[in-house]
């Protein structure tokens, strides 16, 4: 989309800004691209079936040109691009897939534990670390308090990729009877990164500021006033300073769509609490019923090989069920102000 290429070519100008056009340079390029846009399917992933769910609307990060909110959600889609930025720098790095860059074997023949010592190759997550913050962090250049919590959300981001390393062990010894373990750190799969995150934007918490004091114009008293809002709040938290909007109703100047067409999950095998619930959420409470929607499908099938040289296949049709919200029968927008129950 639009929106979406804007930002990645807004990191790939950035990094043409910063060094010379090597080869490693844009190798780097290419790897914040990457991660930026598996951060972006993991979003769209986590909240398929919420209310919000990861519209085009939200891909800018900066605050410079554009997204100037900082709801619960968005503070979701800076730690989550900021973490995929930092996964995939971090895995190419370990890969070898980067110039001047490999695994960390800092800690390799040090004692980590009872019956184990450090070896292998470690993902480098320093690298990954550091790269990440040198180049989504700059893309921050107010100095206002959205400022300071999209800087906080990337970090907490970064923070859940340490957060979900895993320790991996080969076993040594006489036929392999374990009496010594070499172990190194891997990433997780990107996927637990953002189950992680999902449960922090669940648990994201309002940042309460002294209005008077930013209110006052003076710089000074500013910045005290965001250092105090921030000193209670854990690093690895997700935090958030205004209340999300009604995700329920369509309107365009903040890119919502609504949930007005929007599929959703009334059966079927393997669905969890959340997807099964997902009709109740997306349609009856925001004053819209269930539709259903059948599309014949016609395909090859029974395909049969005749010598020599054909192939004949028979016409299959099968029919495919979807739900979707739609507006009550005679109804006119949305009548659901006491079913609403929150952003979801």
């Amino acid at each position: 989309t639009m929106v979406f290429c804007s930002f990645l070519w807004l990191l790939v100008l950035f990094l043409l800004h910063k060094t010379l056009l090597g080869h490693a340079y844009l190798t780097y390029a290419s790897s914040v691209q990457v991660g930026a846009q598996s951060g972006i399917q993991e979003c769209k992933h986590q909240f398929a079936w919420d209310r919000w769910n990861c519209p085009e609307s939200a891909l800018q990060l900066s605050t410079h040109k554009g997204l100037r909110s900082a709801t619960s959600e968005t503070s979701f889609v800076h730690a989550i691009s900021a973490a995929g930025v930092m996964y995939t720098l971090t895995r190419n790095c370990s890969l070898g897939d980067l110039d001047n860059c490999g695994c960390d074997g800092s800690r390799n023949g040090q004692i980590g534990g009872r019956g184990w010592l450090w070896g292998g190759c470690s993902d480098n997550l320093d690298f990954g670390e550091r790269m990440s913050k040198q180049y989504v962090d700059a893309l921050e250049t107010g100095q206002d308090s959205r400022a300071a919590v999209n800087l906080h959300n990337n970090e907490a981001g970064r923070l859940a990729v340490k957060a979900t390393m895993k320790r991996i062990c080969r076993c040594h010894g006489m036929s392999e009877s374990c009496s010594v373990q070499t172990c190194w750190m891997q990433l997780s799969d990107f996927r637990d990164i953002g189950n992680y995150l999902k449960i922090k934007h669940d648990q994201a918490q309002k940042l309460e500021m002294d209005k008077r004091r930013m209110r006052s114009g003076n710089s000074a008293d500013n910045r005290g006033a965001i250092a105090d809002a921030f000193s209670s709040i854990a690093r690895t938290e997700l935090i958030y300073l205004e209340e999300s909007p009604d995700y329920c109703s369509q309107n365009a100047s903040l890119g919502l769509h609504g949930t007005e067409g929007r599929e959703c999950l009334q059966q079927g095998e393997g669905l969890n609490q959340w997807e099964k619930r997902s009709c109740r959420r997306l349609c009856h409470e925001c004053g819209l019923r269930v539709e259903e929607r059948r599309t014949e499908i016609v395909s090859s099938c029974n395909c049969k090989f005749q010598w020599c040289c054909t192939v004949k296949c028979e016409n299959c049709s099968q029919v495919m069920v979807k739900h979707v919200c739609a507006r009550r029968e005679g109804g006119h927008g949305h009548n659901y102000r006491r079913r609403y129950r929150g952003p979801k």
